[in-house]
């Protein structure tokens, strides 16, 4: 039994509660939206893919669509403003994402920013007008969905990478700047999800979870108050105690492990 208190307020009960999870088109935002819905939230979904988002209000009644292109600040902008004047939110979850594999011999700087784009930039759009707002509540929760790419460097992860350790950091600093606010901050560092942005990989993706699963397992550790989230663990334990070993060591073993 851990018997340390909670990093943040245990979300047990979202029935009311509302939640704006941008990049809910598929993968795990589609399912942790799905998953808050069967609880009792009303949820916004946000995306570019207006018939995606159409498909899960239908299949989703009381929630709500927001078309959006989280890259355009004016249009980032808009929305957070049209919902805060909508009344209270409750939390609010980034997980847009883009990714291609890349490595050092396909290096593509136009694909490697838009990786900064979507997965990094897109975020500081929303906080800025998400942080004044919850400041102004005095509660709520902001998630951001990272990865265990942004623990170390990985192969084949030159652009995506360096975007969720981005992500990783930017969490911890929001987390020591507003915890004393009342306001709680999550990092979820998933492992491999069977995604639309997973499916092109051609190597082999260990403890592979459904979107479903990994919807669980961070409707999980919102109840336990937790800071970072990451799953699954006979993976992610493996990943997170890799960047404790010296660099000769780490390079050596992913080398091995990788060719």
């Amino acid at each position: 039994m851990n018997l340390l208190p909670p990093l943040n307020p245990p979300l047990h009960n979202w029935h009311g509660k509302t939640v704006w999870l941008i990049g809910a088109s598929t993968g795990i935002g589609h399912a942790t939206a799905s998953a808050l819905h069967a609880q009792g939230a009303h949820v916004v979904v946000s995306a570019r893919n207006a018939p995606a988002l159409n498909a899960f209000v239908a299949a989703h009644p009381k929630s709500q669509a927001r078309v959006l292109d989280v890259t355009n600040p004016d249009a980032v902008r808009e929305c957070a403003q049209t919902l805060a004047a909508q009344g209270r939110l409750d939390c609010v979850v980034y997980c847009a994402g883009h990714y291609h594999a890349m490595t050092a011999d396909t290096l593509d700087a136009k694909d490697m920013l838009r990786h900064m784009q979507v997965n990094y930039e897109g975020a500081i759009y929303v906080l800025e007008h998400i942080v004044p707002l919850m400041r102004q509540q005095g509660a709520g929760h902001i998630s951001l969905v990272a990865s265990v790419a942004g623990y170390r460097g990985l192969p084949k992860s030159l652009a995506y990478g360096p975007t969720k350790a981005a992500l990783i950091n930017l969490a911890e600093t929001l987390y020591l700047d507003l915890h004393p606010l009342g306001i709680g901050i999550s990092l979820i560092n998933p492992g491999f999800v069977d995604t639309p942005l997973t499916a092109g990989n051609t190597f082999e993706m260990p403890a592979l979870l459904t979107p479903a699963q990994a919807a669980q397992a961070i409707l999980r550790g919102w109840a336990q108050g937790r800071f970072e989230i990451h799953f699954p663990k006979r993976f992610t334990f493996w990943m997170k105690a890799l960047r404790h070993f010296p660099n000769r060591l780490y390079f050596s073993l992913v080398r091995q492990a990788t060719h």
